[in-house]
């Protein structure tokens, strides 16, 4: 495998990047362009589930690969990131005008359509039809 060039690949990068993603301008002019959507309560939510589950992962990290030990304490603190997961998780409920209960019932239905049997199947989860999301 050849040596990357990061100058190029830079350059590549911005050429593959929208301009909403690089410009202050675009992304504005994006954000008026989507006024009917609560977007500030959008971004406040997926930033925020990003962030809490990326602090309850590093929990997680750490106790399997890092001999952490699972003690009353570390039990703790992952119920607290969880809880900063939900609250986000709300905000993202509520950006989109829906009741939590809608996200679990939605989620319940989609899953039943991909395990018709109520039970995880290995090769209807490696091979899903179309439109499975």
């Amino acid at each position: 495998m050849s040596e990357i060039d990061l100058k190029e690949y830079s350059q590549f990068v911005d050429k593959v990047t929208s301009s909403e993603s690089k410009d202050s301008t675009a992304f504005r002019q994006r954000l008026d362009d989507l006024g009917n959507g609560d977007v500030p309560r959008l971004l406040t939510a997926a930033l925020g589930l990003s962030a809490e589950s990326g602090e309850f992962t590093e929990i997680v990290k750490k106790l399997v690969f890092q001999g952490k030990p699972l003690t009353d304490e570390t039990k703790t603190h992952m119920i607290k990131e969880l809880g900063d997961v939900m609250w986000y998780w709300t905000q993202g409920c509520m950006a989109l005008g829906i009741e939590p209960n809608e996200v679990i019932n939605k989620n319940k239905e989609k899953l039943l359509a991909r395990y018709p049997s109520g039970e995880f199947d290995v090769a209807k989860s490696e091979n899903r039809k179309e439109g499975d999301i």
